[in-house]
């Protein structure tokens, strides 16, 4: 997270805090400057009260002053030196008529003013060096018009202390400026970071908000899901066995069968219990929630697998006038894997080819054996479904959004279960479709 920092901004809190400071010394200047007039009455006594007057003027004033500057949003740094000059004419002017035994005393007392006022003013350094100008100026000009004493006598009872400490308390502010500019820099920083912080919680708390309606809208369609699967289930397991149950009663009458009808029971069979092997899979709550499929693994010949499957999709190619290219090899290649959950990966890639595939068509079926591997391939030259479609069907696991007139609907669901399939035996599945067509691809490890 980066902060920027203006300097627009950066003036505006310098200023805010300059007139806190301005404020301080004013009103400290018209609470404690009167008081001053009991220095007067003791040291000074036979002029006390007229400049007991002219201290409670010099307040009256300064308050005017301030008054108008705070109403008028002038510069605070022009306030303060109209201040200290007032405060400056009325202490030089004592400096230089008081007898030469007090000298020390209001030396001291105009010495402790200019270092109160560096100690507390936040201003460029140089305007307490045009203040210590103006002093020396005054105490001049005062010392020529009403001294009676010579300059070395007025600087050994006390203008020294006076000069060293205007000198000194003039290196003062430079400091103090540069500190606490620094502290305004490092306060506004910190104030912008916490509103980004503030800013970004905020929107963190939303997006969690949303995170959270969503995670509810997904439970709820997977306790959905879940009731679908548990309904459709139990349907179709009882016409499963209804079929089973109408299989055997023809197999028992197979005297009365020809061949090719006792060889599609045999068909009918075999598909029937498949389908009832994936059904109490689909059933199986404890399958469903482990994080691993179970498989019945056996060795057995893939390329006879492969053919079997084949042959059982000929006729539904025929009702669509595509052309079934066998290519499968005739020697066995074995594997060791789940042979029911192998089929339905060869199954559902070429009933899906066929579905897809334009009329008139040819699809070959190619098996293979490469480095150690069982390839199976399937190769549609028609018209392509396109990869993006494609991606959506074998990862998404959901329907397309738009089914074109002259195809059936896309689902693509037998294209995700394939690729899980493949990918929890250890298998690898890819695909393609450009300007050749489709390609799909299904490899296995074989055993020695």
């Amino acid at each position: 997270m980066f902060v920027q920092l203006t300097k627009e901004e950066l003036l505006k809190e310098i200023s805010r805090k300059a007139w806190y400071q301005t404020n301080n010394i004013i009103w400290m200047i018209l609470f404690i400057y009167p008081l001053f007039s009991i220095v007067d009455f003791i040291f000074a006594n036979s002029i006390w009260l007229q400049f007991f007057i002219v201290r409670i003027i010099t307040d009256l004033v300064i308050l005017a002053l301030y008054s108008l500057f705070q109403r008028k949003n002038y510069n605070y740094r022009l306030l303060l030196h109209i201040s200290l000059l007032l405060i400056s004419v009325t202490s030089a002017l004592l400096c230089n008529i008081v007898d030469i035994q007090q000298l020390n005393v209001y030396y001291l007392l105009y010495g402790a003013i200019f270092l109160f006022f560096n100690l507390m003013v936040f201003w460029e350094p140089i305007n307490s060096v045009i203040q210590a100008l103006l002093a020396m100026v005054l105490l001049a000009i005062f010392f020529t018009l009403f001294s009676n004493y010579t300059l070395d006598l007025v600087i050994n009872n006390g203008g020294q202390f006076f000069f060293v400490i205007a000198l000194i308390s003039c290196f003062v502010p430079g400091a103090r400026y540069k500190i606490i500019e620094r502290d305004v820099r490092s306060q506004l920083l910190i104030g912008k970071s916490n509103e980004q912080l503030k800013e970004q919680n905020h929107d963190i708390a939303e997006k969690n908000n949303i995170i959270d309606a969503q995670y509810e809208q997904l439970r709820k369609l997977d306790n959905q899901k879940n009731n679908f699967i548990n309904i459709a289930g139990h349907d179709l397991k009882n016409l499963t066995g209804s079929i089973i149950m109408s299989n055997n009663m023809l197999k028992d009458e197979s005297y009365r069968l020809s061949s090719d009808q006792v060889e599609l029971t045999g068909y009918i069979s075999e598909a029937s219990e498949k389908m009832q092997y994936l059904l109490n899979k689909l059933m199986d709550v404890k399958e469903i929630e482990s994080p691993e499929m179970r498989f019945k693994l056996e060795v057995f010949d893939i390329n006879a697998e492969v053919q079997h499957i084949f042959k059982g999709l000929i006729e539904t190619a025929q009702m669509k006038n595509i052309h079934l290219v066998d290519n499968i090899q005739k020697s066995p290649i074995n594997v060791n894997l789940d042979r029911v959950f192998v089929g339905q990966v060869f199954q559902n890639l070429l009933s899906n080819s066929i579905k897809f595939s334009q009329t008139n068509n040819n699809i070959r079926v190619v098996t293979s054996l490469q480095r150690q591997k069982f390839v199976f391939e399937v190769i549609d030259e028609g018209i392509p479904i396109g990869q993006d479609e494609l991606a959506v069907m074998f990862n998404k696991l959901n329907a397309l959004s738009e089914a074109s007139e002259h195809t059936e609907s896309r689902l693509g669901l037998g294209l995700s279960i394939a690729k899980l399939m493949t990918q929890e035996m250890g298998g690898d599945l890819s695909y393609r479709s450009d300007d050749h067509g489709n390609y799909f691809k299904v490899e296995f490890y074989v055993i020695n």
